[in-house]
């Protein structure tokens, strides 16, 4: 509707819409939440958890507002017929910009419940949305690397653990776990310096899913392999904001859970843990060609 504008004036009115949204709802998240601190009973829980998710949702739709408002997008979505609002999924999702964020939650918004993010436990400090993830009970995770845990072996764990507690509190209601198994995202440097087989995706790291799984895997109706191909290239978020965002790809299937990968131990299990990466990296690898195939007809 404002895509005749000049590009710095929409991004003006995008950021201001966006941050207003943000403004007006986070702090409504906020005193709900603090009821379930004040009150911390299963059954407050059961009935201000709907609460809070309800709010999210209607900010997710301020935000498809804005965008609708502000951008000129050409959607080409495909396999979201069929899906519950009222269950659980796994979602998972190849990774290159923080507008797949957007897209995610603009596409499956009320389509299916909440989507749920593993979080880096730097981002709980970012202003607002700190805490409004800390609000939704977004998991934080520290993810240190391998030589901090020969140093710190305490620590060795603790994700696992913030995962199986996260995990509880979402089987009590409707939830989608969302996992971006890259576990950042995409660039062609990152992409050279793991020597990465795939062409357009960085290696899979299955353990947050494993662990998912394992904890409430029989709550979960389906997974949901999401994947997001931008034709003209990966955009910046403040390329969005400007209004750049031309044209947008997403395919979405559902997947069965393999029943045998529902109870192994990931952590200590090796042949869990095999069996579990070679299905992970089957999954990629079907993956990495529908992108190749999706952007061959992009450009023909």
């Amino acid at each position: 509707m404002l895509s005749f504008l000049p590009s710095p004036l929409r991004f003006t009115i995008a950021t201001l819409l966006m941050v207003l949204n943000a403004l007006f709802w986070v702090p409504i998240l906020l005193i709900f939440s603090s009821l379930k601190l004040v009150l911390p009973f299963k059954a407050v829980r059961l009935r201000i958890d709907p609460m809070l998710l309800g709010i999210a949702e209607n900010w997710i739709w301020g935000n498809s507002a804005w965008m609708a408002l502000t951008q000129r997008t050409t959607w080409d979505v495909q396999g979201l017929d069929g899906l519950d609002p009222h269950s659980w999924y796994m979602v998972n999702s190849n990774h290159q910009s923080w507008v797949d964020i957007l897209v995610l939650q603009h596409l499956l918004n009320r389509r299916i419940p909440l989507l749920k993010f593993f979080l880096k436990q730097q981002l709980i400090w970012v202003p607002v949305m700190g805490l409004a993830w800390w609000a939704l009970e977004f998991p934080f995770m520290r993810r240190h690397t391998e030589d901090y845990l020969k140093k710190h072996p305490e620590m060795r764990g603790k994700d696992q653990e913030t995962t199986r507690k996260a995990c509880e509190k979402y089987a009590l209601i409707p939830t989608s776990v969302m996992n971006f198994l890259e576990g950042t995202r995409f660039t062609p440097t990152k992409h050279a310096k793991q020597q990465s087989p795939y062409r357009h995706l960085l290696k899979p790291k299955a353990g947050g899913m494993a662990m998912a799984l394992n904890a409430m895997g029989d709550k979960f109706q389906a997974i949901l392999d999401v994947t997001i191909v931008y034709p003209d290239g990966p955009i910046s978020f403040t390329d969005f904001l400007r209004g750049k965002l031309r044209r947008v790809i997403v395919r979405v299937r559902s997947l069965p859970i393999p029943p045998h990968l529902m109870a192994g131990d990931y952590a200590q299990d090796p042949a869990f843990r095999e069996a579990f990466s070679q299905w992970v990296q089957q999954l990629w690898r079907e993956k990495d060609a529908q992108i190749d195939a999706l952007l061959m007809q992009a450009r023909a």
